[in-house]
């Protein structure tokens, strides 16, 4: 390295084993197990939601497995801006933590909000005070406002605390949430009153069977965006990171069976078609109120509470953890990375994601809503970013002349999968691409998406020349803790 004096800051070692599990799965599921049944139905039929989601845990997977491997040799915070500097460039890890902040804090948003549409399905006339305007459709209301702004500052206090307290209360949160989940299906299943006849036919008639699954499968990077919460938690694990893998499948494999007993509690209640078409705020809460009662809808309503809490806090340690990274690798201002005196934790990235969460929701809940499904997007790019940087890690042999001993990992079996993961991952944004695809981004998912694009092109055009003054060698210091700049040296 050069001559600069070149200081690392360090997050704690805090993290459990189960609260990172917790923390994958939580913010895994969050609201959309509990909120989006009866619209996924609608789409693509019982079977075809349940098929599509299983076939996108797979593939969720197949990409989980190049996670594994970056994880356990860069256990560090910020994930795929650290991979995507590690297999390209300063540039490419710009573009991967660029995509992931606006979903991570997006979704911390889209959270915040779920809990005040609870709150309006139960206590509609409390909730509907104040109006403010109306944006794209949709009703804003002061009272949702404040009571989105409330939540999202209690868990930056929490957050601010530190990953001990954050972590052990999202393990709480999960427990509650499975237990409500399985109280909820087995009481709708085995109602008098329900019947699995109601989930018949299985897939939307309007279109085939395989253009039904396509349509959900495409939502996979939403619907399990969470999982790569993991690697940017990494730098504090109390553990050893060669648990990550294992940790992350278990959660994939317990949110998709999530996901699929609430497919089941909710179609089996009434006609699913006839549950779609009436077109309710909340179809799940709807059933679960008429099938068991008030009781039910409590115990409904503390899952979907406990999710929104998982989702919240999830993102939020996330994406101030990669805003963290960021500003330790020099793309961020300095701010962003410093520490608290107390806690050691990055207060101002924690602070500064808060305060864009908090401004979201004064958008609306349909601009929200757009701007999310364009942050698949983001997260499928950081997918292909890991993906690829695990392939280019991996090696069929150590025959190679440029093999490097202390920079590849001999692992055909683990290579050929990184190899899925890199097409699974383009298969996604091909799914959300392509205009002909059953999945496309809207029109106004896709102005958000160029809005981005200009904004983060800006943006790295103002902070390049600060950039460019330190070399690879020190960027990967900083960046991964370790002189790892082998690896495409000449990139930048």
């Amino acid at each position: 390295m050069s001559g600069k004096n070149l200081t690392r800051k360090k997050l704690d070692k805090t993290l459990k084993p189960h609260w990172v599990w917790a923390i994958a799965l939580g913010s895994s599921i969050g609201w959309a197990s509990f909120v989006m049944p009866d619209t996924w139905m609608g789409q693509s039929g019982p079977l075809g939601v349940i098929l599509g989601l299983t076939i996108g845990a797979l593939l969720m997977i197949i990409i989980a497995i190049s996670y594994g491997v970056l994880i356990r040799n860069y256990p560090v915070s910020g994930g795929e801006f650290a991979y995507a500097f590690l297999g390209l460039s300063r540039l490419h890890a710009y573009i991967s933590g660029w995509f992931l902040t606006l979903g991570y804090i997006c979704i911390v948003a889209l959270n915040a909000t779920a809990f005040s549409l609870m709150l309006k399905f139960i206590f509609p006339n409390f909730i509907e005070q104040v109006k403010v305007y109306e944006i794209a459709g949709w009703e804003v209301y002061l009272t949702e406002i404040i009571i989105a702004t409330v939540l999202i500052g209690i868990f930056t206090l929490l957050n601010i605390r530190g990953t001990t307290i954050s972590g052990r209360l999202q393990f709480i949160f999960v427990a509650i949430l499975i237990a409500g989940v399985l109280t909820i299906t087995i009481g709708m299943t085995s109602s008098a009153e329900t019947s699995f006849s109601n989930l018949t036919p299985v897939f939307t008639p309007e279109i085939s069977a395989l253009a039904a699954i396509l349509t959900i499968v495409a939502i996979a990077p939403f619907a399990y965006v969470g999982f790569d919460n993991v690697p940017q938690a990494a730098e504090e694990f109390k553990f050893s990171s060669k648990k990550a893998l294992t940790l992350i499948v278990l959660a994939i494999f317990f949110a998709a069976a999530i996901y699929s007993l609430m497919i089941v509690a909710t179609g089996v209640a009434m006609p699913w078609q006839q549950l779609s078409e009436a077109n309710h705020a909340w179809g799940t809460g709807v059933v679960v109120q008429e099938v068991l009662g008030t009781g039910g809808l409590i115990v409904l309503a503390t899952a979907l509470t406990m999710g929104i809490f998982t989702g919240l806090n999830g993102f939020l340690i996330s994406s101030s953890r990669v805003l963290f990274a960021m500003s330790r690798g020099k793309v961020l201002p300095k701010a962003f990375s410093n520490l608290h005196s107390k806690y050691n934790t990055p207060y101002f990235a924690i602070i500064f994601a808060a305060i864009v969460a908090i401004i979201a929701p004064w958008f609306g809940r349909e601009v929200l809503g757009w701007i999310v499904d364009m942050s698949s997007v983001g997260v499928s790019i950081a997918f292909f970013y890991t993906t690829y940087t695990a392939y280019k890690l991996l090696r069929w042999n150590d025959q190679d002349p440029k093999f490097d001993p202390e920079l590849h990992i001999v692992s055909p079996g683990k290579k050929v999968v990184t190899l899925l993961g890199m097409v699974a991952s383009l298969s996604f944004l091909v799914l959300l691409l392509y205009p002909a695809s059953p999945a496309a981004l809207g029109i106004e998912s896709l102005i958000a998406l160029l809005v981005w694009v200009v904004i983060g092109t800006i943006f790295y055009i103002g902070r390049r020349k600060e950039l460019m003054k330190y070399t690879r060698e020190e960027l990967a210091y900083l960046i991964l803790g370790e002189d790892k700049f082998k690896l495409n040296k000449d990139q930048d």
